[in-house]
């Protein structure tokens, strides 16, 4: 096998290795704007990709978890998309600040008005949500996506314990460690700020302590040349006066 063809059976094994990891990575996912923490609100965009060459994507439902029900989801407008959020009632009612809520957001719809996502294109679809749960590690959102041929593809297996990614996985958001609270943070840097003007304090009553002490040695050195000058210029006067 001469040169020229080991090169081309390298390169087309290099494609054909780069064509498989871009088709098993092209698929429906979620990812946060910044990080989204336990307990609070974030910002999240579902990535679509078009996989097909001859059909575009014209719709996406995102099923929302039921484990987890989260009451508060707001969609961004998407320019050439229509949007539909269905809400359904809960077995158990969430106390969100101090408020029941009887009902959480099920599923949001994306409908194309125009072409929708053509061949090479991706859209992302903006969401807010929240409250997000403590007591999770993460959500899974199971989405269905609709081409133009009529063909549905379904994101809807969730994740093994073996880490391995199924072949049509579920959107998964990750959540973070809460945040700090903020009221904490402020107590503990008032109770530094009192602490080092309790140093500052005590380190002034010292420079003054110092102060004082230096003051009263310097008066006694010039009371005792003084007094020692003062005797020295009676001996003298007596000795004149004798004289």
């Amino acid at each position: 096998m001469n040169v020229s063809r080991i090169a081309l059976v390298g390169g087309v094994a290099a494609s054909t290795v780069l064509l498989l990891a871009g088709t098993a990575s092209a698929h429906v996912s979620v990812q946060p704007v910044g990080e989204a923490a336990k307990g609070g609100y974030a910002t999240v965009n579902f990535k679509v990709p078009n996989e097909r060459d001859d059909a575009s994507t014209v719709k996406l439902e995102v099923n929302f978890p039921t484990d987890h029900p989260l009451a508060s989801v707001s969609p961004q407008p998407v320019a050439g998309w229509k949007i539909e959020v269905t809400k359904s009632k809960l077995a158990e009612p969430l106390d969100v600040h101090g408020k029941k809520i009887n009902e959480a957001v099920s599923k949001v719809t994306w409908t194309a008005d125009g072409k929708g996502i053509e061949t090479g294109f991706f859209q992302q679809f903006p969401l807010s949500v929240g409250q997000l749960p403590e007591d999770a590690d993460q959500l899974v959102f199971k989405a269905l996506q609709t081409y133009s041929n009529k063909e549905v593809v379904r994101w809807i297996e969730e994740p093994t314990e073996g880490g391995e990614e199924p072949e049509s996985p579920a959107p998964v958001l990750a959540l973070t460690a809460p945040a700090a609270d903020a009221h904490g943070a402020a107590a503990d840097d008032k109770g530094g700020a009192e602490e080092k003007a309790t140093e500052t304090t005590a380190s002034s009553d010292d420079a003054s302590s110092s102060n004082s002490d230096s003051t009263a040695r310097v008066l006694g050195i010039v009371g005792i040349v003084v007094g020692v000058a003062g005797v020295g210029f009676g001996v003298l006067a007596s000795r004149r006066r004798s004289a």
